[in-house]
Parts: structure tokens; sequence; C-alpha cells
């Protein structure tokens, strides 16, 4: 045995209960029971704290995201016309900085929104992608890939999930959607009889577009209302154009970041009725609401979607203590203070994104299970299991059971500390959760068997991160999702 994990409260989606945990060849061989323990084992002593699986955040974006000309969010510029060059966002954490963030939440399986470079297949941005994550990663992950075309794509899912890819990605925000519409459509039919979900940011550009129109022709600019450039019903229009998609073809998509009460209301209806529809929302959509935006550094809550009235807030907690809300994942697409914030930016150029890998987990813990908003196996469910059932890596990943990967967090629900965000593993030069009082969050993170944080500290020197590929075996099941379905 490698690693016995004593005293401790196992926690899973399903069930907790005081057990030993034995980890030999990163991979759980024992659970409760007299676990032997040899001469070079080493013990941890997790008494009077919890064994939760890691967590799975299966929306991180960590590699630059190429966008091409005329390409862009709701193909807004100062100007009102459209983006004339080609794009390439990098954002302030790569999977070096970011995987020891994760390490540090508590996260050991992440999911990055993986863009091609011009002249790249789908397949071909992924293999680019796997090498630099395999190079710099310090825990195991997932790859994305994004489709900012649908031409010629229907004809690259079959080589996607043959290689063991579980999703493909788009954009309803982007001005060039409409135009290939029919062909999203076709794309996802082709996903869906492959075993792949489509992930689908749901933002209308036509209403985005028009409105952010009217604000500039007004001189309506400041960050302030950025929430006036992207209502909520842009979002509502959006999630039911995604479920009819998913109605035509039978395929499952997952609505990411959702940010609205009237988007999951519409999400909930179809669900009901059979279609498979998942939902993911983020921690700022939890924990703030759209008076943030009326602060002074107001820029810095920014992000697509933006922040919703105090009422959405409500229902989305609702709907993640209820099971609608299938997810919570980070969007962790870390910007600098300077991109979000100053006399040059507007609507048009505020960056939409901050730092959430190392904050996620202990804030929905602290504000959500401490504030009896939601039960600790709610929380394991969210942030770990689902995401792995959702996109065909459970039971090697969101569990905790004999032959699933030793991705285990120790976890002290006692704990009190005050975030300082001085001392994050992001390279962002700001957090939203400066000088929070967190109740409960990690102490050790172990991925595979390996202790990669422990008591403040990552471990993990070099980079040992792996990329978790779907079954593609015809005699294992690919997803577990329709069991993610049947459960709610």
């Amino acid at each position: 045995m490698d690693l016995v994990i004593t005293g401790g409260e196992v926690v899973t989606a399903a069930s907790r209960g005081r057990a030993d945990v034995g980890v030999a060849d990163g991979r759980i061989v024992q659970i409760g029971g007299d676990v032997p323990v040899g001469p070079a084992t080493r013990v941890i002593d997790a008494t009077g704290r919890f064994v939760i699986p890691g967590g799975v955040d299966v929306h991180v974006h960590l590699s630059p995201a190429y966008i091409p000309a005329g390409v862009g969010p709701g193909g807004v510029t100062p100007t009102g016309g459209q983006a004339a060059a080609d794009e390439v966002l990098a954002w302030a954490d790569d999977f070096v900085s970011g995987s020891h963030a994760a390490a540090a939440g508590g996260i050991t399986t992440i999911g990055n929104m993986t863009f091609s470079r011009s002249g790249e297949t789908p397949l071909q941005a992924v293999e680019r992608t796997a090498q630099d994550a395999e190079r710099d990663s310090i825990v195991d992950f997932v790859l994305h890939p994004v489709l900012l075309t649908a031409q010629g794509m229907a004809e690259q899912v079959e080589e996607l999930a043959a290689a063991g890819c579980s999703s493909v990605k788009f954009f309803m925000m982007f001005d060039s959607f409409d135009a290939e519409a029919a062909d999203y459509v076709t794309v996802m039919a082709r996903a869906g009889e492959h075993g792949l979900v489509t992930m689908i940011h749901c933002e209308d550009a036509c209403v985005v577009g028009h409105v952010t129109g009217q604000l500039i022709e007004a001189g309506h600019t400041h960050p302030r209302n950025y929430g006036r450039s992207r209502p909520a019903y842009a979002e509502a229009m959006a999630v039911t154009r995604a479920v009819a998609y998913a109605e035509a073809t039978g395929s499952p998509i997952y609505i990411v970041h959702l940010s609205s009460r009237e988007a999951l209301e519409i999400a909930q209806q179809a669900r009901a009725r059979g279609v498979p529809v998942f939902v993911e929302t983020r921690p700022i959509y939890l924990l703030f609401d759209e008076s943030y935006l009326d602060r002074e550094d107001g820029g810095l809550y920014v992000g697509n979607p933006p922040l919703r009235s105090a009422e959405d807030v409500g229902a989305l907690w609702h709907g993640l203590a209820g099971g609608v809300i299938d997810t919570v994942c980070t969007d962790h697409a870390p910007s600098l203070s300077a991109d979000k914030i100053g006399p040059d930016v507007d609507i048009t150029t505020v960056a939409p994104g901050m730092a959430d890998l190392e904050t996620m987990l202990p804030l929905l813990y602290s504000e959500g299970v401490r504030k009896g908003r939601i039960t600790l196996e709610r929380f394991v469910e969210a942030t770990s299991t689902n995401a792995a059932k959702i996109f065909g890596i459970y039971p090697q990943k969101g569990t905790i059971a004999v032959g699933s990967d030793a991705d285990l967090v120790i976890w002290d629900p006692a704990g009190r500390t005050a975030f300082d965000a001085s001392r994050t593993h992001s390279r962002t030069d700001f957090s939203l959760y400066d000088g929070w009082e967190i109740e409960g969050g990690p102490v050790t993170t172990i991925s595979r068997g390996v202790v990669v944080y422990d008591d403040g500290a990552v471990l993990a020197g070099d980079a040992r991160g792996r990329l978790v590929r779907r079954a593609t075996d015809p005699a294992v099941p690919s997803t577990d999702a329709q069991g993610v379905l049947d459960e709610q």
C-alpha cells in the first residue's frame, strides 16, 4: 500500500461514513476494514475531517483563445462594426499557475476550452494542447474542442470521438453563429450519435449586438452598463433555441455558466419533458448580484453573462439545492485589473473574466453547506460527481470507490480563514474575495495517489497531469449522462 488515509469521514454524492482508504499505484484499492500498512506506506491522519473526491471543474481557460476576424462577441467593437483582425486572447494563467491554483483549491481534474489555430482541425488543436498541458499541469485534464465555425465540422466529430474526446463547444453569442445555425445543429446531431455532449454558451448575438449598439449611441459605455448590454432575455432566448436543437436532434447539451432564473426555468421545463439538458452555473452568479457592477471597481465583476438580480441569485441557489443545476464550475478565465477597470475601458473592451479555481470549493462550502443552502453530499455531487458522469470519465473520476483514481481531498470542516489574494497561485492581480471569511477548506489534495497540495503549499514541482479520455471501447459506456438525468 502506497498511501493510507485513516480516521476520516468518507463523503460521496450518495453516502458518508467513517472509513480508512488505501491507495496503491494511483488508484483506490480498499475502503474500510483493516487497511494494511507497510514500511514504505505514507499514512495521513484525517481524524475530524472529511475525505471527499477531488473537484472536477470542466470549464477553465488556460490556453489562448484564437478568434478569427469578424467572429467576436456580438460582433461589437467601439465603432459598432465587426472586429477587423484576428485576435489571440491570452489569460493571466496557463497550465502551470492554473493547475497550482486548482490543487490549492481541492480540484484534481480540469476541463480546458481548446481553440484551434488558423489551419488546425479540432483534433490537431486537442493534440497540441494536450502536449502543453502534460508538460505543465500538476493535475489531470480533459480538453473541450471549441468550434468557431460549423463548416466541415460534422465530418470532424467521428475522429474526435475516436480519440476519446467527450464534447464539442460553440458560442451562440458570436456574431457568426446565426449564419451557420443549421450547420451547428447538424454538428450537434452528429455529436450525439457518437456519444459526445455539446457545450453551448447561450447568449443571443443579435440581441446583444443591437442593445449594445443602442447604449453606444446614447453614450452609456461605462462598464457599469455591462449588464444592460447583455440582458437576461438574451440568455433566455438562446437557451430556448438550444433546447429546441436538443429536442430536434435528441443530442445532449450542456449549458455553460447559466446566470438567470428565466433561463433556468426554460431548462427545467425541457428536462421535465425528457430533453437531455444539463446546466452549469459558476460562483459569481451565486455570490454577487448586479449591484456590484455599480461599484467604483465594478469592472472587476464583469463576466459573460453578467451579474443578475438578487432574485436570480436566489433562484440559482434553489436550483442547485434541488438538482436542476447539475454542476458548479469556475469558467476560470483570469484577466488583469488593468483590462477591467480604467479610463479606457468600456462595455465593448472590458475583459469578462476572473480567477476562481482556488476559491470555488471553499466558498461554495462556506456559503452553501455551512449556511444550510445545500447538503454536503450535494456539494460533492455538483463539484465533482456530476461533471465526471456527464463527460464520460466516471467512475475513474468524481467518486471514492475501489478502482477509481485516487483523487482525494482531505477537508477541514472547522477551519476558518480570511482569504488573502496576495497569497494565491493565480497570476491575476486581484480577487473578488480578498478578505472574505471562509469556513472550511482543503488541507490536503491528492491527485492519483500523489500529494500535490498540503497545509498551504503546492508540493508537486514537476508536471504530472494526464489527459483523461472518454471510454471508446463499445463494451464500455462512454458516458453516464443519462444517469444524471434519471437521478433528478
